[in-house]
């Protein structure tokens, strides 16, 4: 609900439904355009009016303050779903599939600008990748990374491991209007190696090896004061590409949460040139748990 509704027109109404009436949302929970839903996807109007802290403001200005506090940044794809969403997207005559490109086809298609999505997993492309490649691993929100991590105007090249689903990966990037995909490396890594070319490697290290190197923490802003390693330095995600220049090239551990942004985010720096990159395997937490420390708060 968003517009002119206030916290006294949302209980009003809201109220008056049924306990059980389902809530289901316009987006995925935890979705960047909503504020924060918590893990589960759909609620009740009784569990909402119990627990939404938004129903419980006492002003309209107390609400508009707390619903806009709760949003992060969004991805720039965003900013054309509307119109494809009101327009209507392109009917697909069948399943979407991707081409099955040869290396040279796929150095080819670099050469001429296209961009390199590696979607394997976080240690699978930090043991040895195309050097350029941007690392977005295959989970539930990679299409919202692909969209904000790549111009939607480039054509885009896949490499996936073959227990990957070729099939989500272009569903994905069709339920953002992507439609920039022109194939996939046929015989991933392998062909490449085989092909006599060379990888390239971002290390991870383990929680207990921060000593003596920068670290980058590259979680959203909320995230990031909410509880941070102490002396980490914050940059979005979304943002590390357009500030990449303005980064010191020295020794960089990248950290998110887990290590899937923070191997994005090692891949954006790398591809822009900067070296001795290392990703935590972990997050605060298991800095915690491993070292025994205490998390900063704030900005």
């Amino acid at each position: 609900m968003t517009g002119r509704t206030n916290s006294r027109e949302l209980n009003t109404r809201l109220a008056a439904l049924p306990g059980d009436v389902q809530v289901w949302p316009t987006h995925g929970a935890g979705s960047f355009c909503a504020a924060p839903l918590g893990a589960e996807r759909t609620s009740t109007i009784a569990h909402e009016l119990d627990t939404n802290p938004l129903l419980c403001a006492p002003d309209e200005n107390a609400f508009v303050t707390q619903l806009l506090g709760s949003l992060g940044s969004h991805p720039p794809y965003f900013r054309r779903l509307g119109e494809i969403n009101r327009l209507g997207p392109a009917l697909l005559d069948g399943e979407p599939t991707m081409q099955q490109l040869s290396v040279d086809a796929v150095r080819t298609l670099l050469a001429d600008g296209a961009v390199l999505v590696d979607v394997r997993p976080v240690d699978h492309f930090a043991t040895a990748h195309i050097a350029g490649a941007i690392s977005i691993p295959l989970r539930p929100v990679f299409a919202s990374w692909l969209g904000w991590l790549v111009s939607a105007d480039l054509p885009v090249v896949i490499l996936r491991d073959n227990n990957q689903d070729p099939v989500e990966i272009v569903w994905q990037a069709v339920k953002i209007g992507d439609d920039n995909i022109v194939g996939e490396l046929d015989g991933g890594m392998d062909a490449w190696t085989s092909a006599g070319y060379g990888t390239a490697q971002i290390r991870l290290t383990r929680p207990t090896n921060l000593d003596g190197h920068r670290v980058l923490d590259i979680r959203q802003r909320s995230e990031y004061a909410a509880g941070h390693v102490p002396g980490a330095v914050h940059l979005e995600l979304g943002d590390v590409s357009a500030r990449a220049a303005d980064l010191p090239d020295e020794p960089t551990v990248v950290m998110c949460g887990h290590g899937e942004r923070a191997i994005g985010a090692a891949s954006l720096l790398e591809r822009a040139g900067h070296h001795d990159l290392f990703v935590l395997d972990g997050g605060p937490q298991d800095w915690i748990q491993a070292t025994g420390g205490k998390l900063e708060t704030g900005i």
